[in-house]
């Protein structure tokens, strides 16, 4: 074993026995369940985000001046044929990532212009923009990249050299933008990997306080949100969280359920696991450490109030929701806001191919992580783009790459107009999954069963297919299977559902 790995690894154990003594200490996460099983949904509804109390400050409504926790992430290249889609969903949260290095190419010239017109056409737009504010890689900062990703030859960013001057360029991003209502903040980007932070945990703790620091006392009204860590180093937390409860069994079953379309597609990067020591294989892997390390410093932030947003990135299967909102809850403080702010369906598997199902999982994703608590919850991408990295489309979009609508996309505009002004209810009785949004002692909820579930409607409650939503259907009950359904109702969800048990 390398000096290097074993470094890290010693890191990474203290960095987590550390992590239990705050908990015991502080106290600060919630209470745990008698309950055993790695999900922690119960069989009634819990209402509300029981992690988080609002949306992004400053929401921008949208036309009908009510804010939704849903947005999208797009391609600005293609403003102009997105634009119609975009207005209709208009209420809801998107993000840009703003490198000091491409905005400051030459020391003491930055050059805004680029970020202030994408400002000012999200607020143009109804939609509420937020930040990721990264260093990169330049004259700030010592070394020369390493990696480069996309046509915009992006780097990994390393920590800079001078501080004060780092403060200074992120006091003037978060002046300038506050004024054009943007006011959250992520430093950084998926630090995890070392494609985007050539720097140690020590130095991005110390980029994290002087960049909260800065943002805190140039917006009053700004929320600073964590890293966003890669959608797969969840998988490996989950797992050892498991591990370390004795659960061996349950930790095998939640780590090939999290990466059922992740493995094999990168050679031995992730592969499944038969045994304890297959999985602590993995656990120890230069990666899984690293991983382990981050996970644990995004809590240790939270918990020391240099972050106020724990912000999350899944790209897995829809049903390995629950799990991670379980593994989510236990390791994020109380009332710390949960905010997904990449949201989409990584598939390489070649397991599912048609549009209906991909539509389909698209309500079935956004549903489950609103319904486990996210306030926000941003799908990527918008549409595909055909000249990317991946001809196949891996990462499904809503809109068609010339911005026609597909069925996804017309789901999606449905949850939204769902969604404006309502209270996020969970879904989980009777067989029955999905979400309900409550609005002025109605609700609209998306539901679905992974077997069959007949489901009692009340007087003047309709339902329909998610293939045919202009087709609604009166009765007395509906019957559910895998392909949801929105039903309208004329009660709260929590009268609707008290007739289901």
């Amino acid at each position: 074993m390398s000096r290097r790995l074993r470094t890290v690894r010693a890191r990474a154990a203290a960095a987590l026995v550390a992590g239990v003594a705050v908990v015991g200490l502080v106290g600060c996460t919630a209470p745990t369940s008698g309950d055993q099983s790695v999900d922690t949904g119960t069989a009634a509804t819990s209402t509300g985000p029981a992690w988080g109390t609002s949306g992004p400050s400053g929401s921008t409504t949208g036309a009908t001046g009510q804010a939704t926790p849903m947005g999208a992430k797009w391609d600005w290249g293609r403003f102009t044929e997105f634009g119609p889609f975009l207005k209709s969903v208009s209420g809801g949260t998107t993000y840009y990532e703003v490198v000091w290095c491409d905005v400051e190419k030459k020391q003491g010239s930055p050059d805004w212009s680029s970020l202030d017109r994408i400002a000012t056409r999200s607020r143009e737009i109804g939609t509420t923009l937020m930040l990721k504010l990264r260093v990169g890689r330049c004259w700030a900062t010592s070394g020369d990249a390493q990696y480069q990703r996309g046509s915009k030859a992006k780097t990994e960013s390393a920590m800079p050299t001078d501080l004060g001057a780092y403060k200074a360029w992120v006091q003037a991003a978060v002046t300038r933008y506050s004024k054009l209502g943007v006011h959250e903040y992520a430093i950084e980007n998926e630090i995890n990997s070392a494609s985007f932070w050539a720097g140690t945990p020590q130095q991005f703790e110390t980029l994290a306080r002087a960049a909260s620091g800065e943002i805190r006392a140039s917006d009053p009204e700004a929320k600073v949100v964590d890293a966003g860590l890669s959608s797969t180093s969840y998988g490996y937390g989950i797992a050892d969280w498991l591990l370390k409860q004795g659960r061996d069994a349950d930790a095998l079953s939640a780590w090939n359920a999290y990466f059922e379309r992740r493995i094999g597609t990168r050679g031995n990067q992730i592969v499944a696991v038969h045994t304890r020591a297959d999985l602590e294989t993995a656990l120890k892997s230069e990666q899984g450490v690293r991983n382990l390390v981050y996970l644990d410093l995004m809590r240790q932030l939270a918990a020391s109030k240099v972050t106020d947003v724990r912000q999350i990135h899944f790209y897995e299967k829809y049903s390995a929701v629950p799990t991670l909102f379980a593994y989510l809850k236990s390791h994020t403080p109380y009332g710390t806001p949960i905010q997904a702010w990449e949201v989409g369906s990584f598939d390489k598997s070649g397991a599912t191919t048609d549009d209906a199902t991909k539509s389909e999982e698209v309500l079935k994703t956004m549903s489950l992580v609103l319904a486990e608590g996210a306030t926000v919850a941003v799908w990527l991408p918008l549409a595909f783009d055909p000249g990317g990295r991946n001809g196949d489309e891996p990462r499904y979009g809503l809109l068609e790459p010339d911005g026609q609508v597909r069925q996804a996309g017309r789901i999606f505009q449905a949850m939204v107009e769902a969604s404006r002004g309502a209270k996020v209810v969970k879904i989980s009785v009777a067989g029955m999954t999905g979400v309900g949004f409550d609005r002025g002692g109605t609700a609209t909820a998306f539901v679905w069963s992974d077997g069959h579930a007949v489901v009692q409607l009340p007087d003047g409650g309709k339902a329909a297919s998610v293939e045919s939503l202009d087709k609604p259907t009166a009765g007395a009950t509906t019957t559910l299977g895998a392909t949801p359904q929105r039903l309208t109702l004329p009660v709260p969800t929590a009268t609707f559902l008290k007739e289901q048990r």
